[in-house]
């Protein structure tokens, strides 16, 4: 397990090339938007979240709210409520993925565990009059029922840990 410090310096060496690469990509809208500075990074984000999973806690907000808050705030100044740090993982998700995909993976040993999960667009009521994703979308079950939208799968190769 690497140390807080080494994470944090491996993280943010990533997200100093990717983010910029990332922004030169995105599509805009034309609408000029409000862009907020942060009291936490993306960097920053993505190092309390792999930390996490490299701690003893199962639990996100007991982890954050007894560990984090308690013990880390000499190391991320910035540090907001537990509240306010959920909504900040949703713009590191995609940065966070990258990351693993540039590190983490490996050859394949022939070792995979595969999952899915569904991603509902709206509700089987409604399946007759969405319009989004028409042509797109599908009807799919899995073991909590039946739903109408996209099945997320993902294949993680046990051989890279």
């Amino acid at each position: 397990m690497k140390s807080l410090l080494e994470l944090f310096v491996h993280v943010d060496d990533f997200c100093q090339v990717f983010l910029p690469k990332l922004e030169h990509h995105l599509l805009s809208s034309g609408v000029i938007q409000r862009r907020r500075t942060r009291s936490l990074s993306v960097s920053e984000v993505m190092t309390i979240l792999i930390h996490f999973h490299q701690s003893h806690y199962r639990d996100f907000k007991a982890y954050y709210c007894e560990h984090v808050l308690q013990h880390l705030g000499g190391e991320f100044p910035g540090l907001v409520s537990y509240t306010r740090f959920v909504d900040y993982i949703p713009s590191a998700l995609f940065p966070l993925c990258a990351y693993f995909q540039h590190t983490c993976l490996g050859n394949c040993t022939g070792i995979s565990f595969i999952d899915s999960t569904s991603l509902d667009v709206c509700l089987n009521q409604r399946i007759s009059s969405h319009k989004v994703f028409a042509g797109l979308a599908g009807r799919g079950k899995t073991s909590t029922g039946w739903f109408f939208g996209f099945k997320r799968r993902c294949c993680i190769n046990a051989g890279s840990w």
